[in-house]
């Protein structure tokens, strides 16, 4: 992922860039926006995004959820903690079933 500071109302945005590692070739570089509680308020915040997929030839519609807390240990290294919510278009209701999928996602900083 890569993602923009927070703005004044604690919003951020970026793009989430999957990698080969991923075993998705299919998913481009996708738009993401989120937002996260106050520092000021809360030291370790809570946070969400979310991550519109982009797919290489395809037209079904993927968006996932991301919601999670920001811990940050005594050197100032920073790890998220996420639980994530996917959602994938299904062309009817009888499909319905199958169209979401849950997990978690621990992300960290690349300097």
């Amino acid at each position: 992922m890569v993602v923009s500071t927070l703005d004044k109302d604690n919003r951020f945005s970026g793009f989430y860039l999957p990698g080969p590692a991923a075993g998705y070739s299919e998913l481009l570089t996708s738009p993401l926006e989120g937002s996260q509680q106050d520092t000021g308020l809360v030291p370790q915040p809570i946070f969400s995004f979310t991550v519109n997929w982009r797919l290489r030839d395809s037209e079904t519609a993927r968006t996932t959820v991301f919601l999670g807390q920001c811990y940050v240990d005594t050197n100032g290294e920073e790890t998220l903690h996420a639980l994530w919510l996917l959602r994938e278009a299904a062309n009817n209701p009888a499909e319905d079933w199958k169209a979401t999928r849950t997990g978690t996602s621990t992300f960290t900083r690349i300097k």
